[in-house]
């Protein structure tokens, strides 16, 4: 038996590599994936009817972005998240984006902000429509373009990775339950209150809002995945 369900990868307008990558992803977040299970190329490779090139050149950007990590001889390992990492990239983004809210507030034009607005939308819309990888892309924008607004590229940088260390696992029973949609209604109020001049509501929402995923995160780790994750992993 495979690993994951039948995905149509080819189109016209996407490289293989990068549909297989977002493949991965989005089996990452659904849990089909599992955390500290090692997965082949060829036995992906395998599952979406593909030689294992490709398979292995996806899986190496994953790495790249600290998703899996190689292992000798067998194929990669997905990297595991502990809820001590999670408390420390939490912090650390905290202590970035809140302040830096407040001095975007302060900066930034309405016209600058209000291009965050489409976004916060979709990730309303997303959330609603249970798109869980359009969700995550959406949200991704949202935070690193409102964090470019400060002019700060090496602060991008840095919560973009911090973001990629803490996916969310488990996120598909989050959505079943309907607890994404108050996560992402925040953003539209946080832009709101950026809109107004209302650095310090800005500030205390933005902290509200990490609190908010944080306690996504420790509820998205405790559920079960779905039994296509618990088959045997590297052949």
């Amino acid at each position: 038996m495979g690993h994951l369900k039948q995905r149509n990868l080819v189109t016209a307008t996407e490289r293989l590599r990068d549909q297989v990558a977002h493949a991965l992803r989005a089996a990452l977040i659904s849990g089909e994936l599992r955390p500290g299970e090692v997965y082949s190329a060829p036995g992906l490779a395998e599952d979406f009817g593909i030689s294992a090139t490709p398979v292995r050149e996806a899986m190496l950007d994953l790495a790249r972005e600290g998703l899996v990590e190689p292992v000798r001889n067998k194929g990669f390992r997905v990297t595991e998240v502990n809820e001590r990492d999670l408390d420390q990239y939490t912090e650390i983004r905290t202590l970035i984006e809140v302040p830096m809210t407040g001095r975007v507030t302060r900066i930034a034009t309405a016209e600058d902000l209000e291009v965050l607005r489409p976004v916060a939308e979709e990730i309303v819309r997303a959330a609603r429509e249970h798109d869980l990888i359009g969700y995550l892309e959406a949200d991704r924008q949202f935070h690193l373009s409102l964090l470019a607004l400060s002019g700060n590229e090496r602060l991008v940088e840095t919560v973009s990775d911090l973001r990629k260390r803490s996916r969310l696992y488990g996120l598909t029973a989050l959505d079943q339950r309907g607890e994404l949609i108050p996560s992402a209604e925040e953003h539209l109020e946080l832009l709101d209150l950026m809109l107004a001049g209302d650095a310090k509501g800005a500030e205390k929402c933005m902290a509200r809002h990490l609190g908010h995923v944080r306690s996504l995160w420790a509820k998205g780790g405790g559920d079960e995945a779905p039994q296509a994750g618990r088959r045997k992993a590297a052949r």
